[in-house]
């Protein structure tokens, strides 16, 4: 018998709850004012139940040697679900977190607690903040999966920032970025503009219907002073159970037309989700 119960409380940007999951005997679900945040086996960290991590991980698998330990930033951590994926498949990695709701810090602390030797380091700030007293060239992954609400924050979506992000990244570094958007792309458009005015590769994963603007959904940005891995992604998100397009080199640069990089004085939040959609940080 499941003896888990929910778990409710106010946090510092909403109401958030824990929902076990009855078909999961340790898995969890993460909502902020009803909007789920993430998802979490704590007896399989492997498992990602939601579409945008699998893509967030494909990049992760691809940007070392199988196995070999890795430098990872999150900034974004909801319940931790990609760091623990991390550790169990790139044991010994070294990874910070970078969480601005210190509630929501707590919460997961309490009941959801990372393992002890897993190399997780999680920081109570603001993302940019923590950045700019980082080191430089430091890390090999940096993930951006960070929303207000379901709204990703404007002061995160600037060519300052970028700069910023790049920053810590090493040569060989990858920059990735989860954010949500749908026809006629007016936010996805400058952001990718903007990545490409900061690494000289970038690329895109989403599924095909989100790309032809038939509904709202999420998009992966992959950004990188080095080539992109797109065939390892490409052949990844193509055999998932919900398939996803890889584009890049023309294709990106198609699709950016005359969007202008995004600057902090200009720069907004991303686009508010309809109702029901499931687009998620």
């Amino acid at each position: 018998m499941d003896e888990r119960v929910p778990v409710a409380r106010d946090v510092d940007f909403g109401t958030a709850r824990l929902l076990p999951d009855v078909d999961r005997p340790h898995a969890w679900l993460l909502t902020v004012d009803g909007a789920p945040q993430s998802y979490v086996d704590l007896d399989d960290p492997g498992h990602l139940e939601f579409e945008y991590v699998q893509r967030l991980a494909h990049v992760v698998d691809g940007a070392a040697e199988p196995g070999a330990p890795l430098d990872v930033l999150h900034l974004g951590g909801g319940a931790l679900t990609l760091p623990r994926y991390v550790a169990a498949t790139r044991p010994g990695s070294r990874q910070d977190v970078v969480e601005a709701d210190r509630g929501l810090v707590a919460l997961v602390a309490e009941y959801l607690p990372a393992r002890p030797g897993d190399g997780i380091t999680t920081h109570a700030a603001d993302a940019r903040a923590w950045l700019r007293g980082a080191p430089e060239r430091f890390v090999d992954v940096l993930i951006a999966d960070v929303f207000g609400g379901r709204r990703v924050p404007a002061h995160l979506t600037s060519v300052e920032y970028v700069r910023s992000a790049a920053r810590v990244l090493r040569r060989d570094g990858l920059y990735v970025a989860n954010l949500a958007d749908s026809v006629s792309f007016t936010f996805l458009r400058p952001q990718l503009a903007t990545l490409a005015a900061v690494f000289p590769h970038v690329c895109l994963i989403a599924e095909a219907s989100v790309l032809r603007g038939r509904r709202f959904g999420n998009i992966v940005l992959v950004a990188g002073e080095r080539e992109v891995p797109v065939q390892y992604l490409a052949r990844h998100t193509a055999a998932d159970v919900f398939p996803a397009r890889v584009e890049y080199g023309d294709a990106v640069r198609r699709f950016i037309g005359d969007a202008r990089p995004v600057r902090d004085e200009e720069a907004v939040l991303s686009p508010e989700p309809p109702d029901g959609a499931f687009s998620i940080g």
